[in-house]
Order: C-alpha cells, then structure tokens, then sequence
C-alpha cells in the first residue's frame, strides 16, 4: 500500500481522495508487508478482518506524501510565522486588553516591557521553572501598572491624616515612589 491506509482506502469506496497516508506509530505486519494505519480505531479495524484489506490495487496516479519541513530550513519570515506567531499574538492580545502603564515609564516602553515579560512568561520551549518565574514577574509588573489608577482613586486634594487613609494607601505610596529610580534596561530583564 506504499504507506497508506488500507483501511481509509477501502471504506472511502477505493476513490482517489480516500488515499490517506498511515503513520508508523500505527503499523501491523500481515502476509510479509507491513500495512500503516491512520489511526488506531482503523488499526483495530484491520486486525479483526485482515483479508478483506491485504489485496488491495492503488490507482496509477497517487497523491504526493507529505514530508514536515524543519521549521530551521524556513526562511526568517516563515519561520516567525511558524514558530513564534501565535505567541507574539497573545502577547499583544494581553497587553491590549490591560493596557499597562508603568509608574514614570512612558506607555510605549510600559507596553514593550509587559510584552517581554509576557512572551518569557508563556513560552512553551522554556524550562517550567522559568515560566514560573516570569509569570510571577509578570503579576508583580501588573500590580504596579495598577498603582497608578488605584493612588488617583483614594487620593484627596486636602491632606488627610493617616488613620482617615484606606489601610493600604501608604504602603502601595511607599512602592509606587520606590519605582521612580528603577533600572528598567536590557540587562536589568534576566
């Protein structure tokens, strides 16, 4: 069968479209061939009646067999595509949703920042401890863009004292002034 399935062949009324190829995860030997199956459902299939599948012609004309490209054999643009697009797409998804604004940082660098931290955060490539470490960069990045909106919601023109404050206010103050002088380069990002 050169690799096709029996089993899809003969049940597709022996058409050309029915000509799926087998995968070698899924492979039995009957009458000294070896026979490749789609999948195990049709494996089982052709175990239980071998006969009716073991003499079957192909059509002159077959479909190509489909090889995988290694994605290092794409050229730059289609390996972006292929490999890093879906998580480049989250990754903006999220920071248009959240719309981060780092304290004394511009929107434009704030939203770079959020996007690093979050393609290190979700790389599936990336070691589990890693991932776990830049998620929890990843909260602690939000939780400070959010310093702002939440400061400009408790705070009054006329000086309060500190027993009238929300139980909060002065420490999330204390961090958000904490933030001014810090280093948010390349090599301060592990």
């Amino acid at each position: 069968m050169q690799g096709y399935c029996p089993v899809t062949y003969l049940d597709g009324k022996q058409r050309y479209e029915a000509l799926i190829p087998g995968r070698i995860d899924f492979a039995a030997e009957y009458r000294g061939k070896i026979y490749l199956f789609q999948d195990e459902k049709h494996l089982d299939q052709f175990m239980r009646l071998p006969e009716m599948y073991w003499d079957l012609k192909l059509p002159n004309k077959l479909p190509p067999m489909k090889e995988p490209i290694p994605l290092s054999s794409l050229p730059m643009l289609g390996y972006m595509e292929q490999g890093a697009a879906l998580s480049i797409i989250k990754a903006l998804t999220a920071v248009g949703c959240l719309k981060p604004k780092y304290p004394f940082l511009s929107v434009t660098k704030s939203a770079i920042l959020y996007i690093s931290y979050h393609l290190k955060a979700y790389n599936p490539n990336s070691y589990h401890y890693l991932r776990k470490k830049y998620k929890k960069k990843l909260e602690q990045y939000e939780e400070h863009c959010h310093l702002i909106v939440y400061l400009g919601s408790k705070m009054s023109r006329k000086y309060r004292e500190p027993k009238d404050r929300p139980i909060d206010f002065d420490h999330k103050l204390q961090t958000f002034l904490s933030l001014r002088h810090a280093d948010h380069t390349q090599a301060s990002i592990p």
